[in-house]
């Protein structure tokens, strides 16, 4: 799989993310969500100015043999900042995808680094290398509060997407991908997201109160799946102003990699 193809990967798994609808209290087919911000043309135009930045990301991993994972990790900020930076002139200043950048272009950097190991793209391994990557990078980073993520982290304890990245994408493996074979695998793949992982987005937007509500309303959901019930939790979520953004971006992941393994 070339550079190339990855990106291309990378790009598809943002874009069925933002087309699976119904989602609740996230942007769809059939609305924005409880965003007033943002469209899915927002998202489709930024997972199309993100999928070059992907490719450099492979390239830079296919590249970085005789460096240790940290060395790696180091090298591909800068470009993330120039991803990030072209995301938000597609966009006109919007953050559609900053989460979902750094996890992405993380496992792209993986694929790359592995096949230049020549070691099997499996999850196991792509998740492994993302780990061995990030080590540390909660703690380092839990300090700063620029973010959405880092404050909540800070007033809540919850560890993000960096945690995620850390933990080797731990919630995406065991919630998500056992998810994605079943009948309407995406939706119950999200829904599991959302009923266990404690989503900063929505703890910046509802706090503890809001985040027990929605992962109370997604079990229940797990249980008993109507579409019909989920568009009902998306007007709720509308209602009550929140999005989890957080696992919608873990779905893309799920969905990247089981398209590249």
């Amino acid at each position: 799989m070339t550079p190339a193809e990855i990106a291309k990967k990378a790009r598809a798994a943002l874009e069925q993310e933002v087309l699976l609808t119904p989602k609740p209290g996230l942007v769809d087919a059939a609305n924005n969500g409880a965003h007033k911000d943002m469209s899915i043309d927002t998202f489709l135009r930024s997972a199309a100015a993100l999928e070059q930045w992907f490719q450099s990301m492979a390239e830079r991993g296919r590249a970085s043999l005789k460096e240790s994972p940290a060395q790696l990790l180091a090298a591909l900020r800068p470009i993330g900042l120039q991803a990030e930076a072209d995301m938000y002139t597609a966009t006109g200043g919007v953050n559609t995808h900053k989460g979902a950048l750094f996890s992405l272009g993380l496992l792209c950097a993986a694929c790359g680094r592995l096949q230049a190991q020549n070691q099997p793209l499996t999850v196991e391994n792509l998740c492994q290398m993302s780990a061995e990557m990030t080590a540390g990078i909660t703690l380092r980073e839990m300090q700063a509060t620029d973010t959405h993520g880092l404050a909540v982290h800070a007033a809540y304890g919850a560890k993000g997407v960096r945690g995620e990245a850390e933990s080797g994408f731990l919630s995406v493996r065991e919630l998500a991908m056992p998810q994605l074979s079943r009948p309407n695998g995406k939706y119950l793949a999200l829904l599991s997201l959302i009923a266990h992982v404690r989503d900063t987005n929505v703890l910046h937007r509802a706090g503890e109160e809001g985040l027990l509500w929605l992962q109370s309303r997604a079990k229940d959901l797990l249980t008993h799946f109507p579409i019909s019930a989920l568009e009902q939790l998306d007007r709720e979520c509308i209602e009550k102003n929140i999005s989890p953004g957080g696992c919608a971006d873990l779905l893309a992941i799920a969905l990247f990699l089981e398209s590249v393994t």
